[in-house]
């Protein structure tokens, strides 16, 4: 979800970002859930051909910044790359009061409303993100 929001959110800025998405702990060629595709075609965003990637030590050491939904993720990162100090962030440091720290939920196999409700999450702090930058 976040690089299909973080890639409509910088529409028209395409040379200032270069946005990709990995998992650390993820299998390189799966699909997105059902569940995801629909709740990104509701906010206009079509994610039906996003397959999945491993982080590589390519890919961090290319990126000028790093975002994570959760604190794990950080500090695997960390941990393989440890001169990735710096340039790996916790997605929500960028969030409201609320969830300011807080790790993403994962939406998986849970309702529509949640689904929203994390797709919304995720959105405010991009825009925060791109506000900065």
């Amino acid at each position: 979800m976040a690089e299909g929001l973080f890639k409509k959110a910088v529409a028209g800025r395409e040379k200032d970002f270069i946005v990709g998405s990995a998992g650390v702990a993820a299998f390189d060629g799966y699909p997105s859930t059902l569940e995801t595709i629909r709740a990104m075609h509701r906010e206009g965003i079509d994610i039906s051909g996003h397959q999945s990637r491993r982080l590589t030590r390519e890919m961090v050491e290319q990126a000028d910044k790093i975002y994570v939904a959760e604190k794990l993720h950080q500090e695997m990162i960390l941990n393989f790359w440890p001169q990735s100090v710096g340039k790996v962030h916790l997605l929500t440091e960028f969030a409201d009061d609320k969830n300011k720290g807080m790790d993403v939920p994962d939406p998986i196999k849970t309702s529509d409303e949640f689904y929203r409700e994390i797709l919304k999450m995720i959105e405010k702090c991009i825009h925060r993100i791109v506000e900065t930058v």
